[in-house]
């Protein structure tokens, strides 16, 4: 890559000017030309929505992202329909992949990084962005995975619904076609537009569910990995408060990190996130049935917030921390 640099603020709709009436919509065309990229834009705006198509050539092939903190909360189906690239982040040191015809779901709260970028093809993004309070209506007692980015999101972290991306389908092709050439109008079209993004909201899950499974029923397990998985959990149960990453997690357990994470899932049937958060949530509501005060609780249990702790204990046990110890 060269040494180029651009800023880049992704174009988009002004979200802090949206009325709150349940059936709005905006939708708008446009046509930039930047110093450092050329791209026709389609955006849908609603109350719960934000949607974005995308059709882009960069001049520069590496560019700034800066913070904005004009825009709200939201969570990211991305499909990439052209081009490969890749964004890294300075916030949260990770760097995102992505290829022509892959999909993910993705939670980014802060962007601050670059992007890298071939300056000789045209790059073609679809994204649906849910509101961060939306997309959890939507995921809660949902699938597996569903809810594992739903617990990630509601405690404020970076997630994706899994490392992996996977390829677009043809019914998410199809769905995508329909909501850029939509012909309703008024409230009917609202309604088609909301119920194709929760479409492909689905058929993501299911995919990504799909590979999941597949993955567990290819994978093999000797006597020592089935030690160093069960070593791993006892570590994190040891250091509860301060959880390792990934990363020194798999140095300390002496297996891979496909084999830890599949091998976690098939032998306690939950994510090692799923396995932390469940194990914390459990522990700290002995701790406040024996007295221990509620933001004492959530300090030592290692959440970012007294409103995160209590929003994830609620979810847990249907009640509230303070009313657990009336």
């Amino acid at each position: 890559m060269g040494k180029s640099q651009g800023r880049w603020k992704e174009v988009g709709g002004n979200f802090n000017q949206l009325p709150e009436q349940e059936n709005y919509l905006k939708e708008r065309r446009d046509s930039y030309n930047f110093s450092f990229s050329d791209a026709e834009v389609f955006q849908i705006n609603t109350r719960d929505l934000y949607i974005v198509y995308t059709d882009s050539l960069f001049k520069q092939d590496r560019l700034y992202f800066r913070p904005d903190g004009n825009v709200p909360d939201m969570v990211k189906l991305r499909f990439t329909l052209s081009g490969s690239g890749k964004i890294y982040n300075q916030v949260n040191k990770q760097q995102y992949l992505f290829r022509a015809n892959q999909q993910n779901i993705i939670y980014m709260p802060e962007l601050d990084g670059t992007g890298e970028y071939d300056t000789a093809c045209n790059y073609r993004f679809f994204e649906v962005h849910f509101t961060k309070e939306k997309f959890l209506e939507i995921a809660e007692h949902s699938s597996g995975l569903l809810q594992v980015l739903a617990d990630r999101l509601d405690a404020g972290q970076f997630a994706q619904i899994h490392e992996q991306s996977l390829p677009i389908s043809w019914a998410m092709q199809n769905c995508i076609h329909e909501i850029i050439h939509c012909r309703y109008t008024g409230k009917l079209k609202l309604l088609f537009i909301e119920s194709k993004c929760t479409e492909l909201l689905v058929l993501q899950a299911e995919a990504f569910e799909k590979s999941v499974t597949k993955s567990k029923g290819l994978l093999r397990l000797s006597a020592y990995d089935i030690n160093c998985i069960k070593a791993a959990r006892d570590y994190l149960i040891e250091n509860i408060n301060e959880p390792p990453s990934m990363s020194q997690l798999v140095k300390l357990c002496g297996i891979n990190e496909f084999k830890l994470k599949q091998g976690f899932r098939a032998q306690f049937d939950k994510s090692i996130f799923a396995y932390v958060s469940e194990y914390r949530l459990n522990q700290a509501k002995e701790m406040l049935l024996e007295g221990a005060p509620i933001k004492s609780v959530a300090f030592q249990l290692g959440y970012s917030s007294v409103q995160h702790f209590s929003n994830a204990f609620r979810k847990k046990f249907a009640v509230s921390p303070g009313r657990l110890k009336v």
